[in-house]
């Protein structure tokens, strides 16, 4: 792929799951959102780690597939500028057509915040947008969580892990997605390579770890609702492996 030169380049670089908000001048104070039934809007907090220049903050909102959309959900204001070091909102609104989405499991969407600086008055600049984007839950009633559910929820114990011909498969019978991101053959052992991976609810998916690397009592890193990553044991007996939650000490 080339690049056209020209005075100014904006270089636009997306993340995913952790956003590379380090250099980043609009920061977001959260890697997922949850959007629960009967929300109206879901307010987000984003600030400009920029101390000397204003930048724009453009939000919107995508479907699973990676199409923007503007219904159900939309970003309000879809543009604002935030002052050097001020912090601003966004909101995630969500309109009548929530109504439509499934209503016995989770529906994925993503929420977009991208960056704009100010123009450069000097030649040959180079200019970096960074782009967030983290996964956004719409959760029906008839599955809400409390606090204590949301983050280390009993429902992961109803997940299974299947051994079959060198390959691993989660089955994941709840109604929520499950993100893993690390795994290891035991809680306090080193995490072993492992490509982090989303299962959907009520769906299986293969996880691409290296044959025989997880031992007979893998543990997994999954991701709450909070962003933390609790910690799943599993037993296994034969080709099946039942799920339990790590407690924090």
């Amino acid at each position: 792929m080339s690049i056209t030169t020209s005075s100014t380049l904006a270089l636009i670089v997306a993340s995913t799951l952790c956003a590379q908000q380090a250099n980043a001048a609009i920061a977001l104070d959260r890697t997922r959102v949850i959007m629960n039934a009967g929300e109206k809007s879901v307010s987000l907090n984003i600030s400009n780690q920029n101390k000397s220049l204003p930048y724009l903050a453009q939000g919107w909102i995508e479907d699973a597939a990676g199409n923007k959309i503007s219904a159900p959900l939309a970003v309000l204001p879809p543009v604002q500028r935030v002052e050097p070091g001020a912090k601003s909102q966004v909101k995630v609104q969500s309109s009548p057509a929530m109504n439509s989405l499934p209503q016995d499991r989770e529906t994925l969407f993503y929420f977009n915040l991208r960056e704009i600086p100010p123009r450069s008055t000097k030649p040959n600049t180079l200019q970096i947008a960074l782009q967030t984007r983290i996964k956004l839950f719409y959760r029906p009633a008839g599955i809400a969580l409390d606090k204590t559910q949301a983050a280390n929820g009993d429902w992961i114990e109803k997940i299974t892990l299947t051994r079959q011909e060198g390959k691993y498969t989660l089955n994941n019978p709840t109604p929520y997605f499950l993100t893993l991101v690390e795994a290891r053959t035991s809680a306090n052992a080193e995490p072993v390579k492992f490509e982090p991976t989303m299962v959907a609810p009520k769906s299986n998916g293969e996880l691409h770890v290296p044959e025989n690397a997880l031992g007979n009592s893998p543990v997994f890193n999954y991701v709450n609702d909070y962003g933390g990553r609790p910690q799943i044991q599993f037993r296994c007996d034969g080709a099946t492996c039942t799920a339990a939650l790590l407690k924090e000490k």
